[in-house]
Formats: C-alpha cells, structure tokens, sequence
C-alpha cells in the first residue's frame, strides 16, 4: 500500500527570468513503485524523511539510500531507485529547472557526482517543500512566483541539512571568516590547519562553494562595507583594517568587484548609528524597535 498526491505546473518564458522555476511536487509515502529506468530533461531533489531503499546509477552500481537523504536526479543522467518493500519510505520530491541550476552546482549545492547525498535532518527541506504544496493550491495567481522562491529555498535547506556540515559549519571556515582580515596567505591558513593549500581549497569549496581566496576576499569586502557605511574612519584606516595595507590597492579591487569606489559606496549606504555599530545578529522573534510613548 502507498499514498501519493501531486502537482505539475509549466511556467511561462518569461518566468524562467527568474533563475529557477518549480515544474511539479509531490508527497508520498509507502511501498511506492520503483522509479525507472529513466531520463529526465531536468533537475529533481527526492527528499526521503523516514525509511530506506536504494538508488542504482547508469553504471550500475547500487548505493543504498537510508533516511534521511536526498537523491538529487539530474538531466540526462539515467537513474532508477525505489523503496525497500518491506519497509517503504516517506518521500516529497520537487522538480526544477532553469539556468539557476548551473550556479547551484558550481557551488556545490548539487553535486552531480553524489546523487544520494545523507542528511542530519529533513525537517527544514520538509517545510520549504511545504511551501510549495501550499502555493500549489488551484487558483493561485502567485503560483508561479511562490513556487520559484521556494526552490530556491529548498535548495539552501539541503545544502545546510547535509550530514558532513555541522550547523555550527566547518570548524576551517569558522576560523578563516575569524582570520580573515588579517595577514596571513593561503598556505599560512592551511599550514595553521594541518592542511596543504590542495587540501584547504577542497574544504572551503565543499563547505562554502568557493576558493578560499575568493572566500576571504568576500569576508573582507563584507567588513569593509559595514566600516564604510557604519564609521568615520578614513577610506585608509578601513583598508588596514581589513588587511590592506595599501589602500590605492585597496580602493581598485574595492571599486572592481563592488562597481563604486569606496567614497561612493559610503555616500551612498552611510548611516548615523546612535550608540554605536552593533556586531550581534538580531533574534527574529524579538526584532530591534524605535521606542515610542510621550517624549520619545
């Protein structure tokens, strides 16, 4: 016995613009039928909540799949896999396409080599396809849209939910986003970590999707903003602060990769902060507010 319930859709031209765009959902669970032998023309994210089975790949070889998992379908890859029929398994499945999807695989939120990719916890992946059957309901003018964002959604909850990232992240990157303002190079960051820079370039992208160089560059350029926008100090201070000692240097890759100069970036985002530049995340369920009553 299994249970089974899904929807389709097929967006416009105009709505693939968006990047991604969700082509179909569905729940089921059970002793489903095995999928396949087949061929898809586009992406599919199979979340498995609870259960097991197996996936075989085009050549072959079976790896089994034990909740909770992902099994990432990926066009023009032949695939077949299915459930345990003693068991069954709980299954929502998302398929997507557009040309968002080569981004997410550069960086690593598909990975076409894994097709079963093991999770710590499904419950994040489960609400954003949540998400999706709610938009899904007949009528809804917004389908289109809610669906896209959702995805884009989905995708970020697998990659967070994989079992070899902690929530806490990558103890690595958590010490390079510490260090990163300051002057160590690539290799002196592997050598503090045990690590050849081979081996670091290999633990940043998997854990972030990119080099560390170009990890490093984006933590400096992030504080660089926030000091630009939050403070007074001079264009100068700021490039030492975040590990430029030179700031004409400073100030071209600043310009190259942000599209102003860093004068003009604070003309443009400057703030006056009373009482200071706050580095603490705000709790969402008790966001920061202006203070109202008499003679406030």
């Amino acid at each position: 016995m299994y249970h089974t319930w899904m929807r389709y859709f097929t967006p416009g031209p105009q709505h693939l613009r968006l990047g991604l765009v969700c082509l179909g959902v569905g729940l089921q669970h059970g002793t489903l039928p095995t999928v396949g032998p087949r061929t898809l023309d586009h992406h599919v994210a199979v979340v498995i909540s609870a259960g097991g089975g197996w996936y075989r790949s085009a050549d072959g070889r079976r790896t089994t799949v034990t909740a909770p998992a992902v099994i990432w379908l990926t066009p023009g890859v032949p695939h077949h896999y299915g459930p345990d029929p003693a068991t069954g398994w709980d299954e929502s499945f998302v398929d997507f396409t557009g040309p968002a999807t080569a981004a997410y695989t550069e960086l690593g939120y598909i990975d076409p080599e894994r097709p079963v990719v093991p999770l710590a916890d499904a419950s994040g992946a489960r609400g954003a396809v949540g998400r999706i059957t709610r938009a899904a309901r007949r009528g809804n003018p917004l389908l289109v849209v809610e669906t896209a964002a959702a995805v884009h959604e989905l995708l970020v909850a697998l990659r967070r939910a994989r079992a070899d990232i902690t929530p806490e992240g990558d103890p690595v990157l958590a010490a390079l986003t510490r260090d990163a303002c300051g002057p160590l190079s690539v290799a002196e960051h592997a050598a503090r970590h045990g690590l050849t820079p081979a081996e670091l370039r290999t633990v940043v992208r998997r854990g972030a999707g990119c080099g560390p160089k170009e990890y490093l560059l984006a933590i400096r350029l992030g504080r660089a903003k926030e000091l630009l926008a939050g403070t007074d100090l001079p264009v100068a201070a700021v490039a030492r602060r975040v590990g430029y000692e030179d700031p004409a240097y400073f100030s071209r890759l600043f310009t190259r990769r942000v599209g102003v100069p860093p004068v003009r970036f604070r003309a443009r985002q400057s703030r006056t902060v009373p009482g200071g530049w706050s580095t603490s995340v705000p709790d969402p369920a008790h966001p920061p507010t202006i203070p109202t009553g008499p003679g406030l």
